[in-house]
């Protein structure tokens, strides 16, 4: 059974980070682009970001560049999203996805295919 299970999620203060992992089971993350994707109150889910499966590209939301990044170590079959500079507005569901790409860099829901349950992360004083 294709899975992917986030974790790493939790309360936190502004200007605060969080580091979110994203697990695969039942394939290998290998040949895969992935992407985390998120969800606020009210909002359509929007793209954060995006990595190949060699890890020699990346994309990311404009008002998270310089703040977020995106890793992934294939010997574990795990994709991070390390958080710092959190604001508020970061507040959301974190969602992870694969791709059908090795090199997908859009940040569309559409080209995902496989989605985990997500993770909730709530930046707030």
């Amino acid at each position: 059974q294709l899975q992917l299970v986030e974790s790493g999620g939790g309360l936190v203060q502004p200007g605060g980070s969080l580091r979110l992992a994203c697990a695969a089971s039942g394939f290998t993350l290998d040949y895969y682009a992935i992407a985390w994707f998120r969800k606020a109150p009210g909002k359509e889910r929007e793209g954060v970001s995006c990595i190949s499966a060699s890890s020699n590209r990346t994309n990311y939301l404009d008002s998270v560049r310089g703040r977020f990044t995106i890793s992934r170590d294939n010997a574990k079959n795990t994709v991070y999203l390390q958080m710092n500079s959190l604001k508020p507005e970061d507040t959301a569901v974190y969602y992870c996805a694969r791709s059908g790409s090795r090199w997908l860099q859009v940040l569309d829901e559409a080209y995902y295919n496989v989605w985990g349950q997500g993770t909730q992360v709530t930046v707030s004083s």
